[in-house]
C-alpha cells in the first residue's frame, strides 16, 4: 500500500513537473524575442528597427529556436533515428541493390593482387572525434559489385548510347548502415575509362574518385576497389568522374543508414536529365556559342518576340550592355529522369500513410521545382544532415544536392510528386497512392523579357554587376523571380496607389512603392514603372490556382539538430568572385580556371572560411569533396552542414570548415559542363603523405588541368549561286584560331582567304589581340573602277592591294555595344584596315541576319533561316562576289 502511494506521488510530481516546465518554456518563448537582419544574421537586436548595415527592417526571431533549446532528440522530432543500439531497416518502398555475399560465383572474376593489397589494407583518413559503435557483431564490411557496361537506351522514340551499372539506369542504391566498412567493386566492362566519385562521404583521399586528381581512371575492362568506413548518416549519391560520363548515365543513390531509423516507408528519387546528343557535342554547342538549344526550348527572345511582348527596348538594352538572350538553363533536354523514367507508379499507400522521400538531383546540369498534390513537404534533412523539419510548399533542388522530405497523403488516392526543370521545358513524376488522379499544378512558361529587363538593370556596361547596396544571401531574394507568371508582382500596398496613377514597384521586393522613379532602398535596384488599374487589387505571391501563398524554401528555413561550430584553433580566410562569359562559356573563380590557377595550400588544424560571391547570371551549385561545410545564417551556431551550396546571382555566402583531412580535394560548380569549363579549385593539405593511388603526380595533374584547356571546334559553310564562304574557328577558355574564306566561282567575284590566331585577355573576354595572314586577290572590272575611282585607294588613302594581297597581319578584336565586332588591324605593308559587323542577329526564333563593313571598302549583308540543327537556307549580297542565295552548313 505505501508503496502505491510513493508511485502515484512520483507520478504526480513528474507530471506536474514537466507541465510547468513546458509552460515555463512556452512563456519564455513568448517573451524572449530577438530580431535579426535577413542578410546579414550576425546583427541581432532586443528591438525592432532596421540594420546598420543595409537598412533592411528586421525580422523577430524567437531566441529558443536559436539558443535555449538541447540537441534534438527523437521525442521532439520523430525523424531523426539513433546510434544508440542496431535495428536493420528494411522499409524500403522500392528495391535497393542486394550485397555481395558470394563474390566467387561472380561469372569470369577474379582479384588481382593490386586489389588485394586495397582490400586487406588499414583504412586510413577516418575523421577525429566521431564515435562509431564498436565490437558489435552487426558491425561488418559491406560489400556490392558494380558492373559499368556501355548500353544502349531508348527514351524518345531513338536509341542512343549510355552507361549502365548492374544493368539498370541509374547505378543501383546502395545501402550501409553507420559503421560499416563500405567495399565496393567496380568492374570497368565498357570500353573507355571511369572513376567513381562517392559524393559527400568522409573517406581516405585515395578514395575519392577524381580522376587523375585522387586516382588514375579504371581502364577498360578492369576491376577497381574502393574502401572506406562508414561515418555519417543520410542521404548520398555516387557518380562518375571522369569526363562527361555523368550525363549519360553513371550516377546513383547512396544510404547510410542510422543504427536505428525511423520506420517510415522510403523512396530513395534520383532525379536526372536526359539528352538524345552525345555530351561532347553538347560541350562543344555550349562553347560555340550556337543557340540551337534556344530555338528547342522555344527561349530565343528574338527581335519579333520583343516587339509582340512590347518589349523591343527592353531588347536592344539588353544588347546595347553586350549580353545576349537570357535562359535559366544552358541545355536543351529531350526527357527528364525519375528513377530511370519520366514517371514511376507506387500505389501501396493510402489516406494517412507519411512517406520518406530521399531525393538526390543527379542532374548534370538541371535544377528542379519539386512540389506535391497531396499537401506540404516536410524538409527533414539537406545533404545527408538533419534539420529542424520545416514545411514549404514548394523547393528548388539544385544539381548535386540531396533533401530528405517527408509528404503525407491525405485520402485514398493518387498523389503526384512533381519535379520540373527549372526552365519548365518538361518535369518528371512520381505517383503515391491509388485511386483517382490528384495531379501537381504545373508551372507556367517563365517570361523571360521580364528577366532580361531585370538583367539590365543589374549589368554594367563592362558585363560586371552593378553594386546592390547590400549582400544578398541565402535564396532569400530569388533574382529570378520576376519570371514566374505563378507569383504576380504586386502587393496590398500596390493597391493604395491603383487609382490611373504611376505607380513605381520594386521588382525583387513589390511590397516597396513608389509614385517617383528612384531605386530600392532594399536592393538598390530601379524601381519600375507600373499602371494603375482603378478599382482593382492584385494578389499577391498568389500560385496560379488562386490557393494562396506559395511558400518557398529557402537556406535561412535551415537549422541544424546539433550545433556546428568549429573547434578552436587558427582561421584561413578565402574569398571567391564567381565570374563567367556566357557567350564563349567560360567560367571560373576570381577569372581564373583550375589550370590557371595553382592549388589552395591548407593546414590540419586551421578552420577554413569562404566567402563567395556571384559575380554572374548564372545559379552555381559548389560542392566541396570530403568534407562538410557550416552555411552561416540566421540560426548561429546551429547554422546548417552542407556540402553542396547554390550561389544565386549577386548573392554572397560564408562557409566555414575545419581542416581535418589530408591530400588532394576538389572544389568545383557541379553543374557538369561549367566544370569541365574551368570553375574551380583544388585544396591541397601542406605536408600530406604521397597518394600511393598516383605514380606521377606531376603528369596526373597536367591531365585534371586538361579538362579546361580543350578546344572546341566550331564554324559554318555555305554553297550558293554566287560562290562559297564560310568560317571555322578552333577554341579553347582563351585562345581562338580562325580560318575565313570568300571564294567566287569566277576570278572577277575574289577569292579571300584569313587565318589569325588570338587570345582574349580581359575578363570578360571582350579584347581579342591576334596575329595572322590575310590572302585576298580579285579581277577588277571597269565597272568598280568607275564606282569607287581608284579601287586600289582604302578609305585611308592607302593602297588596298585588294587585286593581289598576301600579307602577315596584326590586329585586335574589339566587342562593342550591341554585340558589333570592332576589328583595327595592320599588315607588314603597313597598311590598315577597320571593320565593323555581327553575326547571327534574331529577326525571329529561326531567321537570322549578318552584315559587315570595313575600310577597303568591302562590305556583305546576309540572312539565314534556320531549318535543322546543322543545316540553314541563306542568301546574301557581298561587294565582291554579288547576290547570292543557297545553304548553309552549322557545325
Amino acid at each position: 500500500m505505501i508503496l502505491k502511494y510513493i508511485t502515484l506521488f512520483v507520478g504526480l510530481f513528474v507530471f506536474f513537473s514537466h507541465s510547468y516546465a513546458q509552460h515555463h518554456h512556452e512563456q519564455v518563448s513568448k517573451s524572449t524575442v530577438s530580431y535579426v537582419c535577413p542578410m546579414h544574421p550576425e546583427v541581432t537586436s532586443s528591438k525592432a528597427g532596421k540594420c546598420p548595415k543595409c537598412g533592411m527592417e528586421l525580422v523577430k526571431k524567437n531566441i529558443d529556436q536559436q539558443d535555449s533549446n538541447p540537441h534534438d532528440t527523437v521525442a521532439v522530432n520523430p525523424y531523426l533515428g539513433t546510434n544508440d543500439r542496431y535495428t536493420p531497416f528494411k522499409n524500403f518502398a522500392v528495391p535497393v541493390a542486394h550485397p555481395t555475399t558470394d563474390p566467387s560465383k561472380i561469372p569470369g572474376f577474379t582479384i588481382s593482387n593490386l586489389e588485394k593489397d586495397i582490400e586487406t589494407k588499414a583504412i586510413s583518413g577516418a575523421r577525429a572525434g566521431l564515435h562509431l559503435p564498436q565490437g558489435s557483431a552487426d558491425v561488418k564490411t559491406i560489400r556490392y559489385d558494380l558492373f559499368v557496361t556501355d548500353s544502349i537506351v531508348n527514351f524518345t522514340g531513338k536509341k542512343r548510347q549510355a552507361i549502365a551499372v548492374n544493368g539498370s539506369l541509374p547505378a543501383p542504391t546502395l545501402v550501409f548502415t553507420v559503421g560499416d566498412t563500405a567495399l565496393i567493386y567496380v568492374h570497368n566492362q565498357s570500353d573507355e575509362p571511369t572513376s567513381v566519385h562517392w559524393h559527400g562521404i568522409f573517406l581516405p583521399n585515395r578514395m575519392d574518385g577524381v580522376a587523375h586528381l585522387t586516382q588514375h581512371p579504371i581502364p577498360p575492362h578492369k576491376t577497381y576497389v574502393y574502401k572506406f568506413p562508414v561515418l555519417q548518416d543520410g542521404t548520398f549519391w555516387y557518380h562518375s568522374h571522369f569526363s562527361l560520363q555523368e550525363q549519360i548515365g553513371l550516377y546513383g543513390a547512396l544510404i547510410f543508414n542510422k543504427r536505428t531509423e525511423p520506420d517510415i516507408p522510403t523512396i530513395p528519387v534520383v532525379l536526372s536529365d536526359w539528352s538524345d546528343m552525345n555530351p561532347h557535342e553538347i560541350n562543344r554547342r555550349l562553347h560555340a556559342g550556337n543557340d540551337w538549344f534556344a530555338i528547342k526550348k522555344k527561349t530565343t527572345q528574338s527581335y519579333s518576340e520583343a516587339i509582340k511582348a512590347g518589349r523591343l527596348g527592353v531588347k536592344l538594352t539588353n544588347e546595347w550592355k553586350r549580353m545576349t538572350a537570357m535562359d535559366v538553363s544552358d541545355v536543351y533536354y529531350e526527357k527528364f529522369l525519375l528513377n530511370g523514367a519520366p514517371t514511376q507508379h507506387l500505389s501501396q499507400f493510402k489516406a494517412g500513410d507519411q512517406v520518406r522521400l530521399r531525393i538526390v538531383n543527379g542532374s548534370a546540369s538541371t535544377y528542379f521545382w519539386l512540389s506535391f498534390a497531396g499537401g506540404k513537404l516536410k524538409v527533414i534533412a539537406n545533404d545527408a544532415n538533419d534539420v529542424r523539419p520545416v514545411e514549404v510548399d514548394r523547393m528548388l533542388i539544385a544539381p548535386s544536392e540531396t533533401y530528405d522530405v517527408v509528404v503525407t497523403i491525405p485520402e485514398n488516392m493518387k498523389y503526384e510528386f512533381l519535379a520540373t526543370a527549372e526552365d519548365r521545358t518538361n518535369h518528371a513524376s512520381l505517383w503515391l497512392g491509388s485511386g483517382m488522379d490528384m495531379p501537381a499544378d504545373k508551372l507556367p512558361k517563365l517570361d523571360y523579357f521580364a528577366g532580361m529587363k531585370m538583367m539590365n538593370g543589374m549589368m554594367k556596361m563592362n558585363g560586371d554587376m552593378k553594386p546592390m547596396g547590400h549582400e544578398m544571401s541565402l535564396q532569400q531574394v530569388d533574382m529570378n523571380a520576376v519570371m514566374y507568371p505563378e507569383l504576380k508582382k504586386s502587393s496590398s500596398n500596390v493597391a493604395d496607389h491603383l487609382t490611373n496613377k504611376k505607380v513605381y514597384v520594386c521588382p525583387m521586393h513589390p511590397d516597396v512603392v513608389s509614385d517617383k522613379p528612384g531605386t530600392c532602398p532594399k536592393c538598390g535596384m530601379d524601381l519600375e514603372l507600373t499602371k494603375g488599374i482603378e478599382g482593382k487589387q492584385l494578389e499577391h505571391d498568389h500560385n496560379h490556382t488562386g490557393k494562396g501563398d506559395l511558400l518557398t524554401l529557402n537556406y535561412n528555413m535551415l537549422q541544424s539538430v546539433e550545433v556546428t561550430t568549429l573547434p578552436n584553433g587558427p582561421w584561413k580566410d578565402l574569398s571567391f568572385e564567381l565570374t563567367g562569359n556566357m557567350n564563349r562559356y567560360v567560367w571560373t573563380l576570381n577569372n581564373k580556371t583550375v589550370s590557371e590557377s595553382d592549388k589552395i595550400l591548407i593546414k590540419r588544424g586551421e578552420n577554413v572560411r569562404i566567402k563567395l560571391y556571384n559575380n554572374s547570371m548564372m545559379r552555381h551549385p559548389m560542392h566541396l569533396h570530403g568534407h562538410d561545410f557550416r552555411l552561416v545564417n540566421q540560426y548561429g551556431e546551429r547554422s546548417p552542414l552542407k556540402n553542396v551550396v547554390d550561389i544565386m546571382p549577386m548573392e554572397t555566402l560564408t562557409l566555414e570548415f575545419a581542416a581535418t583531412e589530408d591530400g588532394d580535394w576538389f572544389f568545383h560548380c557541379h553543374i557538369l559542363y561549367h566544370m569541365m569549363s574551368g570553375m574551380g579549385r583544388i585544396f591541397t593539405y601542406e605536408n600530406s603523405e604521397p597518394n600511393p593511388e598516383i605514380h606521377d603526380p606531376v603528369k596526373a595533374y597536367k591531365m585534371v588541368q586538361m579538362d579546361d584547356r580543350m578546344f572546341t571546334l566550331s564554324g559554318e559553310a555555305s554553297v550558293q549561286s554566287n560562290g562559297t564562304e564560310g568560317l571555322v574557328t578552333y577554341s579553347n577558355t582563351r585562345w581562338q584560331i580562325s580560318q575565313m574564306w570568300n571564294v567566287g566561282y569566277k576570278a572577277s567575284q575574289g577569292y579571300e582567304s584569313e587565318t589569325t590566331v588570338g587570345r582574349f585577355i580581359d575578363k570578360m573576354q571582350y579584347v581579342m589581340p591576334y596575329v595572322g595572314f590575310d590572302y585576298h586577290y580579285k579581277k577588277l572590272t571597269g565597272h568598280e573602277k568607275n564606282l569607287f575611282g581608284d579601287p586600289e585607294r582604302n578609305m585611308f588613302g592607302q593602297k588596298a592591294n585588294k587585286s593581289n594581297r598576301k600579307v602577315p597581319v596584326f590586329g585586335v578584336a574589339y566587342t562593342l555595344p550591341w554585340l558589333v565586332i570592332a576589328d583595327m588591324r595592320v599588315d607588314t605593308n603597313g597598311k590598315l584596315r577597320f571593320q565593323l559587323g555581327r553575326e547571327d542577329i534574331p529577326l525571329t526564333p529561326r531567321l537570322r541576319m549578318n552584315w559587315m563593313v570595313n575600310t577597303d571598302k568591302e562590305y556583305t549583308v546576309g540572312s539565314r533561316y534556320v531549318w535543322t540543327k546543322y543545316i540553314s537556307l541563306g542568301a546574301h549580297y557581298d561587294s565582291d562576289m554579288g547576290l547570292g542565295a543557297g545553304v548553309v552548313f552549322t557545325y
